[in-house]
């Protein structure tokens, strides 16, 4: 089974760390992404760039709404994400708990499974 770890902070307490204290955080996340990949249980890992340069498509409306910025409902932002492969939800929490010890402090990780979806006659 996939499962997509959604990777949430505290987007100004991530956007004041040092130059050195970010390179050390990804350097222990690089420690389990490394395992996970020699494991050939890593897809795709993004961080993803500040909410400051998202727009948002707000539905419900009679026509969508498109706003400049992630209007989401949190104090805590949508900072990147892994899709991993894991036989089980209990694995993929053991995942989230290796990266919550490797980049500390408060925030969340949230863990859903994924279902693929590929459209008739695009490519797999």
């Amino acid at each position: 089974m996939l499962y997509a770890i959604l990777c949430y902070n505290d987007e100004d307490v991530v956007g004041a760390w040092t130059k050195e204290e970010d390179e050390a955080v990804m350097a222990r996340l690089h420690v389990v992404q490394k395992r996970l990949a020699i494991e050939g249980r890593l897809g795709p890992v993004a961080r993803l760039l500040p909410t400051t340069a998202a727009t948002t498509l707000r539905k419900g409306g009679e026509e969508p709404l498109v706003i400049d910025g992630p209007f989401a409902e949190t104090k805590e932002q949508l900072l990147g994400f892994y899709m991993i492969e894991c036989p089980s939800l209990e694995a993929a929490l053991d995942v989230a708990r290796e990266l919550a010890e490797a980049n500390p402090g408060m925030g969340s990780y949230e863990i859903r499974p994924v279902a693929l979806f590929f459209p008739k006659g695009v490519p797999s």
